[in-house]
């Protein structure tokens, strides 16, 4: 079993083990944990192991051809997205970001470019309304433990087939960077409201309210029209004008606080009749 070094983590910054390295430890598995996967020793102990198939999921690294070659069937890689839209490393933040409207699993036999390799099998499931990249990323896991079965079997009855990606339709999904967590409420609120989605359960959607820093948790769209980052509403409800339309605040956690309604917020901290959110 390979899975990334363990990592600080928590306010603490503890070295913290991946859920994969517990897992494996509580299997009796032995578990290797490199830096990169380019040294020759480690090389070797994979060619000696002398896997069928490789598995790969949100291993965060690319393969290099020594890997890939290393099981008899080469490397196959879970992935959160229906390829060739949305390779890279934040497919179902992405997804959500740009409205998508359905999203999937594919199974693919990897190559040495990025999610670039053919897919065995795609399965594919709707993105909800309340969906979060945290409800999404547990129903893929169960439909991509499935799909992977599926496909390890075909393998071994010599029944699988692997279709080549199509060259249109290509996108990308780059890393999430933490400036975009921040909200910029001179865009449309459908589009504020995406992103709160996207970056819930983790990082959080950043905004700051006169200067004091709040992450965002739970928001709706609604009617209402004003400049940017006003404070509309401020008695039982936290609405914001963005640059199209409003976004009501339903949850919400103050810097060092806890998470807690928009309601309990206002009780907490009554607002000037000049509020505003900052813009940026």
């Amino acid at each position: 079993m390979l899975t990334q070094p363990d990592r600080p983590s928590g306010r603490g910054l503890r070295s913290t083990e991946s859920p994969v390295k517990r897992l494996a430890v509580s299997r009796g598995l032995e578990v290797l944990q490199p830096q990169g996967l380019r040294d020759e020793q480690l090389l070797r102990r994979l060619r000696e192991a002398r896997a069928d198939a490789m598995v790969v999921a949100a291993y965060g690294q690319l393969l290099p051809p020594a890997a890939l070659e290393a099981a008899r069937h080469g490397a196959l890689n879970v992935h959160a997205s229906l390829l060739p839209r949305w390779r890279g490393a934040a497919p179902i933040q992405r997804a959500l970001l740009a409205g998508d409207r359905e999203t999937g699993i594919c199974i693919m036999q990897m190559d040495v470019g990025l999610d670039t390799g053919p897919v065995f099998t795609r399965r594919a499931i709707p993105i909800g309304d309340q969906d979060d990249a945290g409800t999404l990323h547990d129903r893929l896991a169960a439909l991509g433990a499935d799909a992977l079965l599926d496909v390890l079997s075909a393998i071994e009855r010599a029944a699988a087939h692997a279709e080549a990606q199509p060259a249109q339709g290509v996108t990308y999904a780059r890393k999430i960077d933490k400036a975009e967590t921040r909200i910029d409420w001179r865009r449309p609120a459908v589009e504020i409201e995406r992103s709160v989605r996207a970056f819930r359960p983790a990082p959080g959607a950043a905004a700051r309210l006169g200067g004091e820093a709040l992450k965002i948790w739970r928001a709706r769209v609604v009617a209402g029209a004003g400049s940017a980052g006003d404070v509309l509403r401020r008695e039982g409800a936290l609405e914001v004008a963005c640059g199209e339309g409003a976004l009501a605040i339903d949850e919400l956690q103050p810097a060092g606080g806890r998470r807690m309604s928009a309601g309990d917020f206002l009780r907490g901290r009554p607002l000037a009749t000049d509020a505003r959110f900052d813009l940026e």
